[in-house]
């Protein structure tokens, strides 16, 4: 049996496929970032390697010759399903399981998926929002909030929880605020941590007057204050955004940073590459978020 000949170097192809369509050396080196001396060596040894011509040169200018254009289309079509059957590998990789709470997968972790997704590395993501622990085997990875005491778990802190208060432009107006206890004038979401928001920025001994509506989640509250329902105690940290395009106003510096935290939870022998990668990932993003100010003074 004849032994089958040996194909040329992809690269080479790659050239040639590169050349046939753009009608030119120099473009086709423009494209695969290369000098055009070397596209038209690669073009030479291919040639000598064939055994044939493929382009026919005229000074400057170059054409390919029926074999060449030949060749490079069948390359094309060659290359086609090449990106086919890589995509359909990509695509068969197991998803990674991220479970988080409501208001950081919306707010936090949502908005940052593109810059996760543009590594090659990247796998598909599916992402369960609740905020309860998941048993071990239905996660890869969990957000979660707490002191970091979670048996069983690797549990590394990404953010601390924030509060402060804010509310909407149109009801700020109601009022003069130029001082912490001018929040008690006005209705404020129930939250837990308001006494102690009160005591951080001076006011002892605060009654203040709660909204008749308690939600479930951050983003709820934020919804409401947005509507100018009352006040609401949020993290100006995921709530950036509604600062930034005047949906809400943080009229006091005075902000509540942990004890509790975010944290990264994942099984204690861990050691899949793609979780861990993730993981970093997830440290780098917080890295980068803004501090924000931890004056126990209010604005003046």
């Amino acid at each position: 049996m004849a032994s089958r000949r040996r194909l040329p170097a992809l690269e080479s192809l790659r050239v040639l496929e590169a050349c046939v369509r753009h009608r030119s050396f120099t473009r086709a080196a423009t494209e695969l970032s290369v000098t055009s001396a070397a596209i038209s060596l690669r073009i030479r040894d291919l040639e000598a390697e064939l055994g044939t011509p493929l382009f026919v040169r005229a000074g400057p200018r170059v054409a390919p010759t029926e074999v060449g254009e030949r060749l490079a289309r069948r390359v094309s079509q060659g290359f086609q399903l090449l990106q086919s059957a890589v995509d359909e590998a990509r695509d068969a990789r197991p998803a990674l399981r991220v479970t988080a709470p409501p208001t950081f997968a919306s707010r936090w972790l949502q908005p940052r998926l593109s810059r996760y997704s543009a590594d090659p590395r990247a796998l598909p993501l599916r992402v369960d929002v609740s905020m309860e622990v998941r048993p071990p085997d239905a996660f890869d990875i969990a957000i979660r909030t707490g002191l970091g005491e979670w048996p069983g778990f690797r549990a590394v802190p990404l953010l601390p929880i924030e509060a402060t208060p804010m509310l909407c432009p149109r009801l700020a107006e109601t009022i003069d605020l130029t001082a912490a206890e001018d929040l008690l004038r006005l209705p404020l979401l129930p939250h837990e941590d308001w006494a102690r928001w009160f005591h951080e920025a001076g006011v002892d001994a605060a009654a203040p007057r709660f909204h008749h509506c308690e939600y479930t989640t951050c983003d709820l509250d934020a919804s409401a204050a947005v509507g100018g329902t009352a006040v609401a105690l949020l993290s100006p940290t995921l709530f950036a955004p509604l600062l930034m395009d005047g949906q809400l106003l943080q009229p006091f510096n005075c902000v509540l940073r942990g004890p509790q935290q975010h944290y990264v939870l994942s099984r204690l022998d861990e050691a899949r590459p793609e979780v861990l990668r993730f993981s970093q990932w997830l440290a780098a993003e917080a890295r980068q978020a803004p501090v924000p100010s931890t004056s126990s003074e209010p604005n003046r």
